[in-house]
């Protein structure tokens, strides 16, 4: 892989030196997922929070929206046609996590040409840098609609409306787990002579949420971990952000998407080393340790816990399909259509746009969408779950 500029090497040695400092503090070990947090969002230092593009063909990885302004018009065609998720006293449309601000500027113009305006657009977004591209973003796309763009720190104590997260819950930080023979180990970090390590320690399977989740799942995988190891994810901070949505969110409903799979799929017996992956310089590799604070770390979503997690905070799930499942009967095919088919050159490039987002080789399968709302008003159909998938 390239090796990073100097600028970029040294900070992250300067984050290297931070994380084993609160390795020595935390008495020689520290959780994966405090080893993740501190990667990703260390202040100042970690990949989202310093100043490393990260989005687009000069970054490290690509995102739907960053393809093209396809994606997000689907998405305001699937929320004009959602009857029940926006009344007219609505707060808006809440976007957690907006990146570049590319979806939020797709959104506002689709919804603006077809009159159907939020009356404002939220975004919740704590990388600074992050901040300023999505600002930069819609000043260039979107000027005069700025001033329905509110800016969050943190999720408002009750919200009425849309709830949108675009690859969100797999940049949560994790939690590892080896499962053997009927018993669970925390995977963790230490420090050693040669850098960053693993080092596993036993989990008690009534201690807390992460040993009630490994007892289930040792229940649920049986021969798969019996014979060898089986090394798996947990992400309690993502069924945590679902949890709060629920306690927030009083009328409208949540449209979450990324990659991931049901539980039995997630905890298959081949899946054995888990779904752990990094991402640097738009190639994906399964080392935690490299570069820290200038690569993506991130998990698959097991959405079969989200859902669960949903449920138990009160919202209901009233979809869960492929991504291309979900775009294909929410207005793709129609927005295609607007471009004249003698505009070889403009429709060829949005052809290509249409395979990546559902193709099964590209996006279209490995991307899942849940659609949640509250079980109090969740009696509506809502369009683009035509084909559900098993939970």
């Amino acid at each position: 892989m390239p090796a990073p500029d100097s600028e970029a090497a040294e900070h992250s040695t300067v984050l290297l030196a931070h994380i084993r400092e609160r390795i020595a503090q935390a008495g020689g070990w520290i959780s994966f997922a405090d080893y993740m947090a501190l990667c990703l969002y260390a202040p100042a230092l970690g990949y989202y929070m310093a100043g490393a593009r990260k989005l687009g063909a000069d970054g490290d990885f690509i995102t739907a929206p960053e393809l093209s302004p396809l994606f997000g018009q689907c998405l305001a065609q699937w929320l004009m046609r959602s009857d029940g998720v926006m009344q007219p006293d609505s707060d808006g449309i809440l976007e957690i996590g907006a990146g570049s601000g590319v979806l939020a500027a797709a959104m506002l113009e689709e919804l603006e040409q077809q009159q159907a305006l939020p009356a404002r657009y939220f975004i919740l977004e704590l990388s600074a840098e992050l901040r300023q591209r999505a600002r930069d973003t819609l000043a260039a796309r979107v000027p005069h609609l700025l001033e329905r763009v509110t800016w969050l720190n943190q999720l408002p104590p009750q919200f009425h409306g849309l709830v949108l997260g675009n690859e969100v819950l797999d940049a949560l930080p994790c939690e590892l787990l080896r499962l053997h023979q009927g018993q669970a180990w925390q995977r963790g970090v230490i420090c050693t002579d040669h850098g960053l390590a693993f080092s596993d320690r036993p989990l008690s399977l009534d201690d807390g949420a992460l040993g009630q989740q490994a007892a289930t799942l040792l229940q649920q995988l049986g021969d798969a971990c019996a014979s060898q190891a089986y090394v798996t994810e947990v992400q309690l901070q993502a069924q945590g952000l679902i949890r709060s949505l629920g306690a927030m969110l009083h009328h409208g409903a949540v449209l979450m998407i990324d990659y991931g799979f049901a539980a039995s799929e997630y905890y298959h017996a081949q899946r054995n080393r888990g779904t752990l992956m990094c991402h640097y310089r738009h190639r994906s590799h399964d080392d935690p340790f490299f570069w820290p604070g200038l690569q993506d770390i991130t998990c698959h979503v097991d959405f079969s816990a989200m859902i669960n997690a949903a449920k138990a905070s009160g919202l209901d799930c009233l979809g869960f399909t492929s991504q291309a499942g979900f775009l294909l009967h929410s207005g793709l095919i129609d927005l295609v259509q607007r471009v004249p088919v003698d505009d070889q050159a403009r429709y060829l490039g949005m052809s290509n746009v249409v395979n990546r987002l559902t193709s099964p080789a590209e996006m279209g399968e490995l991307f899942k969408v849940i659609a949640l709302m509250p079980a109090a008003n969740a009696t509506t159909a809502l369009p683009g779950f035509v084909h559900q998938r098993q939970v």
